[in-house]
């Protein structure tokens, strides 16, 4: 049976729908985990068997205050948009952060997707930049909904753990961060600097943004004029080119890797002193 509640949930599906209340759907208990480690699950809707499986979940996030209700399995499937779905969904508040505060905590890595409509491939990034320990991912321009159904679970959960900024205007965005002394670097296959030689100088260990443009288009001009440095990723086989997501896979981890590198030369240092004497 379908309760109003259940109604008033799957009506989140829609975009409009969701930037009315300032909810959405998490799916799964991945997601509904990570929501409700984040305090962001308003209520949980769960077939028995999947209240049952994740129990200790749900209790945790009974405290927390979310409301926990039994749902018969045509129900959760109305909610869910997998064909095979887990058990859970959790209506959830979204939480975007404004581009100035989020700039204000410092990040030293920041993604920007840029017109980027497709869910999977920014819920991707998104997992990306949280693993390459991004602080922002900045939805700008007509990006998609960083709370669409496809791109929350493509994030496996790292929607919940990095800023999520959204942008509409991508190079008031771009300049933003560049008054807070932010290198901004945009990944493009036509690019005249080389990611390997970018690393190898040494320019990639300062605070950046990469910005990132849809698969089909690319960065418009306007964007790719605003960088400080339009940048490649090599291609050594025969591949023409790697999608979005595997080329911002490469690049973040080159500036997470660049970033990292002092803190861990002076750890090596300071625990090479005894050893030594």
């Amino acid at each position: 049976m379908r309760t109003p509640r259940v109604v008033a949930a799957r009506r989140l599906q829609r975009r409009r729908e969701r930037d009315a209340a300032g909810l959405f759907l998490a799916e799964g208990p991945q997601a509904v985990r990570e929501a409700a480690a984040a305090g962001v699950v308003q209520d949980i809707f769960g077939t028995s068997h999947g209240l049952t499986r994740f129990a200790d979940l749900i209790a945790g996030a009974r405290g927390s205050g979310a409301r926990v209700s039994e749902v018969t399995d045509e129900a959760l499937a109305a909610l869910a948009e997998t064909v095979q779905p887990q058990g859970l969904v959790a209506v959830c508040a979204q939480q975007p952060v404004p581009l100035r505060k989020a700039l204000e905590r410092g990040p030293r890595l920041t993604a920007v997707l840029a017109e980027i409509r497709d869910p999977g491939n920014a819920g991707t990034v998104l997992r990306t930049a949280d693993a390459a320990g991004a602080g922002a991912v900045v939805f700008a321009g007509d990006a998609v909904d960083p709370y669409n159904g496809k791109c929350v679970r493509a994030s496996a959960g790292s929607l919940f753990h990095v800023d999520v900024v959204r942008a509409p205007d991508p190079a008031a965005a771009v300049a933003a961060i560049r008054e807070r002394g932010v290198r901004v670097l945009a990944a493009t296959g036509y690019g005249d600097t080389d990611l390997d030689e970018l690393a190898d100088s040494g320019g990639l260990g300062v605070p950046t943004a990469w910005l990132f443009g849809s698969e089909a288009h690319g960065l418009p001009a306007e964007l790719l004029a605003l960088a400080d440095a339009r940048v490649r990723v090599p291609i050594y086989g025969g591949a023409e080119s790697l999608n979005l997501a595997a080329a911002a896979a490469v690049c973040l981890y080159a500036s997470a890797r660049a970033l990292r590198a002092p803190a861990t030369e002076e750890r090596s240092e300071r625990g090479a002193g005894p050893t030594a004497q």
